[in-house]
C-alpha cells in the first residue's frame, strides 16, 4: 500500500472522510453485511441516495443525512458521523428515522410498500455513560414479553469510545469501529497489514488515496475547520447558557458585541447545516434576523 510522503491521514470520524469512503461500493457493501449481520456476497447491490430529507413545511425542520443507502430489497440505512453531543440528540434521530420511514410514500400508495428503515449513529463520544457497551441495537419491542412488534424501525449505536482493547477477531461491526477510530497513519497500515477483511483492507486502501488527493485534502481541512469551529462556537454557547435556554436571551436592540458574537455563530453553524429556524430558537433571535446575518458577508466592527 502507497503512504503519503508526509504520513499525513485523514480521519474517518471527520464526516466528509466518511462520507467519501462510502463513495466506493465494495467499502459500503461490507459495512452494510456488517450492521445486517450476512455475508457481505449477500449484498446485491447498494444505491447512495440524496441526503436532504424533504422539509415537512416550507418553514420546517429540514434534515440532513450524511449518507442514505438504499439497498436492492428497498431497506433504507440512514449512517451518520457524529464527533460531539449535542442537546436533543435522541429527538433528532428519531425525526430523522420517522421522516425516512414516512417519506417513502407517495400520495395513494398503500403502507405495505413501507420498508424497513435503520438509522445509524457513529458516535466518536460516550452516549451511554451507565455502561461499557459499545454496539447497540434499538428496536420496537412489547416492554411486558420482550417481543419484536415490528422490524420495520431500527437504531443501531456505535460507540467509538468505547471500542474494547481486546477486540474479538469474529466482530465485522467491532472491526469496522476499530477503523473508524484510527488515529495515524500507521494505525491504517497496521490494520491493513492484519487484516483478513477484504472490505477493510479496501477502506484503508481507499483512505491513503483520498489523503493523497490534494483537492480532497483542501476540502476535508475545510469541514474539519468548520466543525471545530461550529463546536467552539456550541461551547460558548452553552458557557453563556443560550443554547440551553438559561440567559434571558438577546433581545433584537442587542448591544455591538453581543452583535458580533451572535454573528460568529450564524456564521459558524451555517455550513454545519443548521437551520434558520435552528439558530433563531439557539439564539433567541427571530429568524428574519438570523437571515440578515447570513447575508452580511463582513462581521461589523
Amino acid at each position: 500500500m502507497t503512504q503519503t510522503d508526509d504520513n499525513y491521514i485523514m480521519l474517518p470520524t471527520v464526516d466528509y472522510c466518511f462520507k467519501e469512503l462510502m463513495q466506493n461500493p465494495k467499502i459500503r457493501q461490507g459495512f452494510v453485511a456488517a450492521l445486517l449481520k450476512v455475508d457481505p456476497k449477500t449484498i446485491e447491490g447498494t444505491t447512495l441516495l440524496p441526503t436532504i430529507l424533504s422539509p415537512d413545511t416550507e418553514d420546517g425542520k429540514l434534515g440532513i443525512l450524511d449518507v442514505l443507502v438504499k439497498l436492492e430489497d428497498g431497506t433504507l440505512i440512514d449512517m451518520e458521523m457524529q464527533v460531539a453531543l449535542f442537546d436533543a440528540w435522541q429527538n433528532r434521530i428519531l425525526f430523522y428515522l420517522c421522516k425516512m420511514y414516512a417519506d417513502q410514500l407517495k400520495k395513494g400508495e398503500d403502507y405495505d410498500k413501507l420498508k424497513k428503515c435503520i438509522h445509524v449513529s457513529i458516535l466518536n463520544f460516550k452516549h451511554f455513560p451507565d455502561d461499557e457497551e459499545c454496539y447497540r441495537t434499538i428496536s420496537l419491542r412489547d416492554n411486558k414479553t420482550n417481543a419484536l412488534y415490528s422490524d420495520l424501525l431500527e437504531i443501531q449505536i456505535l460507540e467509538l469510545k468505547k471500542l474494547p482493547k481486546e477486540l474479538p477477531e469474529d466482530d465485522n461491526v467491532i472491526s469496522w469501529m476499530r477503523f473508524f477510530s484510527g488515529k495515524k497513519a500507521e494505525d491504517f497500515q497496521t490494520m491493513a497489514n492484519d487484516t483478513q477483511n477484504e472490505y477493510i483492507n479496501e477502506a484503508c486502501q481507499t483512505l491513503f488515496e483520498l489523503s493523497a488527493d490534494e483537492k480532497k485534502r483542501l476540502e476535508y481541512e475545510a469541514r474539519e475547520k468548520a466543525i471545530r469551529d461550529y463546536n467552539a462556537g456550541m461551547n460558548y454557547a452553552r458557557k453563556q447558557g443560550i443554547a440551553e435556554g438559561k440567559a434571558q436571551g438577546i433581545a433584537e436592540g442587542m448591544s455591538r458585541g453581543e452583535y458580533k458574537k451572535v454573528w460568529q455563530l450564524v456564521h459558524n453553524w451555517t455550513p454545519m447545516g443548521h437551520t434558520v429556524s435552528e439558530m433563531a430558537e439557539l439564539l433567541n433571535i427571530s429568524e428574519d434576523c438570523v437571515r440578515q446575518i447570513q447575508s452580511e458577508d463582513e462581521c461589523p466592527k
